[in-house]
């Protein structure tokens, strides 16, 4: 912990602490610690310097930082052993990507303010505005099959509702397989990669990326996506702590992912079946063979789509694109 870290942490229960006080327990010099404090205050922290008396934390910013977020974290036993976070980057997949080229630690958390190049599923561009979401990625090793990683996306999904209702509320629900939506648009973007050992066929490392609307307005988005997408602060009237959420959302996949590793997962197969907005509805396929009309009507134990087509046959997808009528423009 740096010089700034720690006078952070001494000032943070909103107590006056005199400059000598912080020199004495930081064995720094009385410039050292004004140019600390100086430092805090650029990084958004009000400070108040009472003469005669020292310090005052009197509040702290929404903003991205590990000991921010790490402050509003809770015991986990694996994903956020490791955060880093940075004010941009192109991608935290691409990061993580790079991370585990490097022999990076399991379950490190790389979470940026920004991001330049941010992507979603079939390669599409997830707007990524700076200080106004969250955009993080995870890197995982697991002693798992692709087949038995299947869930992970949608289990994403349940973490991040999860995580909404316990810091703001109000529990979204999901587009299936990636998408946590609120009042009909989306809210997240979730993007799931695996990289495979080419001789063994074993999963190398797997990346878990998860892109939330936090405090966008209808300007931060581009006019096309701006019909589809919306944000926390914006639907609930209010602002929301990128801190908070960014731990509770840690905390919901440290646990989920434990629950995929024991095979134990009928909790959250229940609520994704609760919160999926996709069931009950006429969806449109899209796939290289054209569009289809069929109606979603239940997930299996993988968490994959059983959908009904016209003749009665049902049939499990696994993967692809799904439009679910009355969402994202979806009416005709």
């Amino acid at each position: 912990m740096n010089s700034r870290e720690t006078i952070l942490e001494l000032l943070r229960d909103g107590h006056t602490v005199s400059g000598g006080e912080l020199s004495r327990r930081l064995s720094l010099s009385r410039s050292a610690v004004w140019k600390a404090v100086s430092g805090l205050r650029r990084d958004g922290y009000d400070i108040e310097a009472a003469p005669g008396r020292g310090y005052r934390l009197r509040a702290a910013p929404d903003v991205l930082t590990e000991p921010e977020v790490r402050r509003a974290l809770g015991a986990v036993r694996l994903i956020g052993g490791t955060i880093l976070c940075t004010d941009e980057t192109a991608s935290t997949n691409s990061d993580c990507k790079s991370l585990a080229a490097r022999g990076g630690a399991n379950g490190t958390v790389i979470i940026a303010n920004s991001q330049t190049a941010g992507r979603g599923r079939l390669n599409r561009n997830f707007q990524s505005p700076k200080d106004k979401g969250i955009y993080m990625s995870v890197l995982l090793y697991p002693d798992l099959s692709p087949e038995g990683l299947f869930p992970l996306t949608a289990l994403a999904g349940v973490c991040v509702c999860s995580a909404v209702e316990r810091v703001c509320g109000v529990r979204p629900g999901l587009k299936w397989p990636n998408d946590p939506v609120l009042n009909g648009k989306k809210v997240c973007g979730i993007l799931t990669e695996l990289s495979m050992e080419g001789e063994s066929g074993r999963v190398a490392y797997v990346v878990t990326g998860i892109g939330i609307n936090v405090a966008q307005t209808p300007d931060d988005f581009s006019p096309e996506v701006s019909q589809m997408a919306t944000s926390l602060s914006w639907e609930l009237g209010r602002e929301v702590s990128r801190p908070r959420l960014a731990a509770a959302v840690i905390e919901e996949l440290d646990r989920a992912y434990a629950a995929l590793c024991r095979g134990d997962l009928s909790a959250y197969l229940d609520a994704c079946r609760r919160d999926c907005v996709t069931l009950g509805k006429r969806v449109q396929l899209l796939a290289s063979a054209g569009r289809e009309e069929a109606e979603a009507v239940g997930l299996d134990d993988r968490f994959g789509l059983i959908v009904r087509d016209a003749s009665g046959t049902e049939r499990v997808i696994r993967a692809g694109e799904v439009s679910v009528r009355g969402l994202y423009g979806y009416v005709e």
